[in-house]
């Protein structure tokens, strides 16, 4: 399975930006998919996450501003941001959630907050 990620560049803070993960394969009925990022510097951490039967779950910090979505038809699943925040600038990535079941990280779509 290939992971493709699109849909980053430079917004200004107060802005929206939406991401795209698209996977070769139909995997969303075998896994929870979900939206990491990395920050320069920083661990990869998982932000957003929809399971095999649709449930969100967001991390602390971006809840209220993003909504994770899915198109099962085009084996793809998108990342709405809005209100971004330049803490919001990171390398963002999908995968499985959790991560661990074998399909490998894509190059990631970069995300620049900053006036």
């Amino acid at each position: 399975v290939q992971l493709v990620e699109s849909g980053g560049g430079l917004v200004q803070p107060g802005g929206s930006l939406r991401l795209s993960c698209a996977a070769s394969e139909n995997i969303f009925s075998v896994y929870s998919m979900g939206w990491y990022r990395q920050a320069s510097g920083k661990q990869r951490e998982l932000v957003a996450t929809i399971t095999r039967v649709g449930t969100t779950i967001y991390e602390d910090s971006v809840k209220g501003r993003f909504v994770i979505s899915r198109d099962d038809a085009k084996n793809t699943i998108y990342l709405q941001m809005n209100s971004l925040k330049p803490e919001d600038t990171a390398v963002y990535y999908c995968n499985t959630s959790p991560y661990g079941y074998g399909i490998d990280w894509g190059q990631g779509t970069q995300v620049t907050v900053s006036s």
